[in-house]
C-alpha cells in the first residue's frame, strides 16, 4: 500500500509543478526520471543499510565533536547562566553556528570548499541537465548559506534571465547551509537530516525542471566565481564569527517572535472557535501529508507541523515536532523530519530577495515578483523527498 501512495505522491507533485510551469513542452523528463532514482537509492543507502548507517553516524559524531567544541566556547562566556542539568535554547542550540560558522571561513579561505563546490556541482550538470552554475549554486547554498551563495556568483547576477535566476533562488530555499545542519541534529535524528540535505540537493533540480523549464546554450553556460576581497587569516576569522553570531541572534529574535505570535494566535481561535489556528492549518494541510505516506489517522497533527513550518519557519515546527514526538509513529516521525530540513518557508523570500538586491538591485525586484511561486517551488521539494523517503521506511 506504502508504494501504491508513494506514487500517487509523485504524480501530485509532478501535476502541481506542471500546472505552475512557464513552458511545459519543453520540460525534459529523462533527467527528471534519473534523478528519481538517484534519490530513492540514495535514501535507501543512507536509511537501510550499513554503509548508510556508517556514513550517518560519522557525519553525526563529527557535528557532536564539534558541537563540543562550541560548547567550551559558549561555556566560558554564558556558563553561569543556564540551571544545573539545564541548557538555554539560544545557548545550546543556536550559538555553536557561531563556531561552525568559523570552520567554514576556515575551509573558504584555504580554497577547500571552493573546490569541493565546483567539483561536484560539474559532476550534478553532467546529471540534471542544467548550466554548470545552476549545479554549482545548489552545492555552495548547501554549505555557504541562501543569503552568502549569491556573493559568490556576483559576477554573473547581473547578466541571468528570470528563468535562470529562479533556479539559482530556488536551490538556496530548498537546501539548509551547513552552518545550520548542528543545529537540526539536536532537534531531530542526524540520518534525516543528513538524508534531506542529499536528496534536497536533487530535488531542486526536479522540481525546477518541471516549473521553469529552460535549455542553456554552450556559450552561456560559463561559471564564473567572484574572488573574495584578500584578506588576512585573523581578519577572516573575525568576520565570520560575527557572521555566525549574526545569524544565531537573528534566529533567536524570529523564535521570539514567531513562537508568541503563534501562541497569541492559537489562543485567540480556541476561545473564539473552540479549536487552535495549528489545528485548522492541520486539516489544511493533511491531503499533503497522506500522499507523503504518514498514515491517516496521524495526517491532521502532521500537516499543522508542515503548515507551522511554512508560515513561520523549520526551527519553530521542529519544536512543536519534539513535543509531539510521542504521539507519532517512527514512521512518521521520520517523514515529517525530512520535510522539516529547508527554508522553505515566507520569511525566507524576503531573505532572498534582500540578498539579491544587496548585489543587483534589478535581479532583487525580479526576485521579489516571483517569490511565491518561488516558496510554491520550494515546498513541493519538501514534499517530493519527504515522499521519496516514505518509500524506503
Amino acid at each position: 500500500m506504502k508504494y501504491i501512495i508513494a506514487i500517487i505522491g509523485l504524480l501530485v507533485v509532478f501535476g502541481l509543478a506542471i500546472l505552475a510551469s512557464n513552458n511545459r513542452k519543453q520540460i525534459k523528463w529523462k533527467p527528471i526520471i534519473l534523478m528519481i532514482v538517484i534519490q530513492v537509492i540514495l535514501a535507501a543507502l543512507l536509511l537501510n543499510t550499513t554503509f548508510g548507517l556508517v556514513i550517518i553516524t560519522g557525519f553525526a559524531e563529527v557535528f557532536t565533536k564539534l558541537l563540543d567544541y562550541a560548547a567550551s566556547g559558549i561555556s566560558f562566556v554564558f556558563g553561569g547562566l543556564a540551571n544545573k542539568g539545564e541548557s538555554p535554547f539560544f545557548l545550546s542550540v543556536l550559538l555553536p553556528i557561531v563556531f561552525i560558522s568559523v570552520l567554514i571561513g576556515i575551509f573558504q579561505y584555504v580554497k577547500i570548499l571552493p573546490l569541493i563546490m565546483q567539483g561536484i556541482g560539474l559532476l550534478l550538470s553532467k546529471i540534471n541537465g542544467m548550466g554548470k552554475l545552476e549545479s554549482y549554486n545548489a552545492v555552495a547554498s548547501a554549505i555557504v548559506g541562501q543569503s552568502e551563495v549569491f556573493i559568490t556568483v556576483k559576477k554573473q547576477l547581473g547578466l541571468l534571465p528570470a528563468n535562470r535566476l529562479y533556479t539559482l533562488c530556488a536551490s538556496a530555499m530548498s537546501t539548509v547551509s551547513m552552518s545550520i545542519v548542528g543545529a537540526y541534529m539536536t532537534m531531530i535524528e542526524p540520518k534525516y537530516v543528513v538524508t534531506a540535505l542529499v536528496i534536497n540537493l536533487f530535488g531542486g533540480f526536479i522540481v525546477s525542471s518541471i516549473i521553469n523549464p529552460y535549455l542553456v546554450k554552450p556559450s552561456e553556460d560559463i561559471l564564473v566565481i567572484q574572488e573574495v576581497e584578500k584578506q588576512s587569516f585573523f581578519e577572516m576569522l573575525g568576520e565570520y564569527i560575527l557572521d555566525g553570531f549574526k545569524v544565531a541572534v537573528i534566529v533567536g529574535a524570529m523564535l521570539i517572535g514567531f513562537v508568541a505570535l503563534m501562541a497569541g494566535i492559537n489562543n485567540v481561535f480556541d476561545l473564539i472557535f473552540g479549536i487552535s489556528f495549528q489545528e485548522i492549518l492541520g486539516y489544511v494541510f493533511s491531503p499533503l501529508a497522506f500522499i507523503m505516506g504518514i498514515p491517516f489517522s496521524e495526517i491532521v497533527r502532521a500537516g499543522g507541523i508542515m503548515a507551522t513550518k511554512l508560515v513561520t519557519n523549520e526551527f519553530v515546527a521542529m519544536m512543536d515536532l519534539s513535543k509531539m514526538e510521542s504521539s507519532f509513529s517512527p514512521r512518521t516521525l521520520g517523514i515529517i523530519s525530512v520535510f522539516l530540513v529547508s527554508f522553505a518557508n515566507f520569511s525566507s523570500i524576503g531573505i532572498i530577495a534582500g540578498a539579491v538586491k544587496s548585489l543587483n538591485e534589478k535581479q532583487g525586484n525580479t526576485v521579489a515578483r516571483f517569490g511565491l511561486k518561488l516558496l510554491y517551488g520550494a515546498t513541493l521539494v519538501s514534499v517530493l523527498s519527504a515522499v521519496i523517503v516514505s518509500i524506503v521506511l
